[in-house]
């Protein structure tokens, strides 16, 4: 069973950082290495894609590579939470790229006969396509990663109406006017609490957060 070292402490993860940028390599590899863990982790969220671990992991260290190639410890993140959203993405684009060409392939793949003799495949009978699995998984981790952070960047009218908005409790969104009606206020002040609040979370976006 393959092990992986453990992550640094803050002050370590500074003191290599800084090292790294001054241009060493091996201040580079030990981030790396003592990051494996991170990658391995975020890689069984997807065992159930039926793909290979090892592959995996091999995938999702490019993602980690990216990561400690391009963090700015000056916009305040740790350099897990910024390698947990790179190491993601290049999972998530690997797989979405296997599922398309799988897709490409298979669709044309003959599945029999009609009652005439004439050879059928997938895309004869598909009348309306099954939600992707992968694009599935993608929009429930983001849903999930902003319901742990959104309460911390909004106040609770804000996180009502953003929720409410959005479907982010149950995946139906609702009209500004179904709030205001729900809430008891005008629909402009709907509009405005929900212009505020993106406007926000957009600001925590370009500083490095959500």
């Amino acid at each position: 069973m393959q092990t992986f070292l453990p992550p640094l402490d803050i002050q370590k993860e500074k003191k290599v950082l800084e090292e790294m940028q001054g241009g060493s390599l091996e201040a580079r590899n030990t981030l790396i290495v003592h990051n494996m863990r991170l990658v391995a982790h975020i890689a069984k969220k997807y065992q159930n894609a039926d793909e290979d671990m090892e592959e995996m992991i091999s995938i999702g260290t490019i993602g980690l590579i990216k990561a400690v190639m391009t963090f700015h410890p000056e916009k305040g993140s740790r350099l897990s939470t910024y390698a947990a959203r790179c190491i993601d993405n290049e999972l998530l684009m690997h797989l979405r790229n296997r599922r398309k060409v799988a897709r490409e392939v298979s669709i044309y793949e003959p599945i029999g006969t009609d009652k005439e003799g004439n050879q059928i495949n997938f895309m004869d009978i598909i009348e309306s396509e099954e939600p992707d699995i992968v694009e599935r998984m993608d929009k429930n981790s983001k849903i999930c990663y902003l319901q742990k952070r959104l309460p911390k960047i909004l106040n609770d009218r804000e996180l009502e109406i953003v929720v409410l908005r959005y479907g982010l409790q149950d995946d139906k969104p609702v009209t500004q006017k179904q709030i205001a009606g729900k809430l008891g206020i005008s629909r402009s002040y709907v509009s405005r609490i929900e212009k505020r609040a993106l406007e926000k979370m957009r600001a925590e976006l370009e500083n490095g957060g959500v």
